[in-house]
């Protein structure tokens, strides 16, 4: 398990992270989202204790990263892929590893053969290796101390639509077997299928949290129109509550037949009408997150 209690990061006048609680459970996936600069990658990095806490604290397995004995036998890590020493092989960099753990070094070739970089690969130096091998390459790394928990920061980054298949398989196994994943991720179609959990946070601080299902589950209708400004108008004079979203039309607190009646009566033509519950990962995610993206940030 991880715990990250009323967490807050400091640079000088700039505040990363701003009172951030939340728990990545055993026997789960738990995806991280937010925009760029929300704050994400602060907070993994102060789970790992890579970054010092201005004020909370971050633990895993009941305790802080850096007072665990031998912490890669507890905890794996992937929060930069491109972190690893160009000038060895795939097979150095994990016998290094192995070393450094107190792990069989036979647990090399069982690793390399579960991400599926082939021998010649592995004699590779890492400078050549293409940014979906790093990535191979780094969870064989988070994976080699045989690990409770698992922090992967864009772990999909530069893999196939077969590898990112493959890393699903992985990290579902990996929960169903008692592992504890926290996952930040831009790929939203990913995280909706694989975790059972999702945090989502923007300008530093938690704006929602929950099971997948929870999120999703949505209320009310969703429904675009040839004219939202007016349709508005005229939800809102019947006291209905009516929401823009950030993909574009209106979240409106009634049932779609209602909906649909009120427009007629309004005489705005719909282009779309359907139950808030169909919403998908992105649309939440976009709604959740709009004050704090830029136009051109997907996480």
């Amino acid at each position: 398990m991880i715990t990250v209690d009323h967490l807050t990061k400091r640079y000088g006048s700039f505040t990363a992270l701003d009172d951030v609680s939340f728990e990545a459970r055993a026997g789960r996936v738990t995806g991280f989202l937010g925009p760029n600069g929300a704050g994400k990658t602060t907070a993994m990095r102060v789970v790992a204790g890579l970054t010092p806490a201005s004020a909370g604290r971050a633990t895993v397995l009941g305790r802080p990263y850096a007072t665990l004995p031998n912490p890669g036998r507890h905890v794996g890590l992937l929060l930069d892929a491109s972190a690893q020493h160009a000038g060895r092989t795939g097979r150095e960099v994990l016998t290094l590893g192995a070393i450094l753990t107190g792990v069989d070094r036979r647990r090399v070739d069982d690793l390399l053969d579960l991400v599926g970089l082939t021998e010649k690969e592995a004699g590779r130096r890492v400078r050549n290796y293409s940014l979906g091998m790093r990535q191979r390459l780094g969870i064989a790394h988070a994976l080699l101390g045989d690990p409770e928990v698992l922090v992967l920061d864009e772990p999909a980054n530069g893999l196939d639509p077969a590898g990112i298949r493959w890393m699903r398989g992985l990290l579902r196994g990996f929960a169903e077997r008692g592992g504890t994943v926290l996952l930040s991720s831009h790929l939203l179609g990913e995280i909706e299928r694989v975790a059972d959990d999702i945090i989502v946070i923007g300008h530093g601080r938690i704006v929602a949290s929950g099971t997948t299902g929870e999120l999703l589950s949505g209320s009310g209708t969703v429904v675009r129109s040839g004219d939202d400004t007016a349709l508005a108008a005229a939800l809102t004079a019947r006291s209905v509550a009516v929401t823009p979203t950030a993909t574009g039309g209106l979240l409106v607190e009634a049932e779609p037949a209602e909906v649909g009646r009120w427009a007629l009566a309004a005489g705005v033509a719909l282009l779309e009408l359907r139950s808030g519950d169909e919403r998908g990962l992105e649309e939440m995610f976009l709604d959740l997150t709009a004050a704090s993206a830029r136009e051109e940030v997907a996480a």
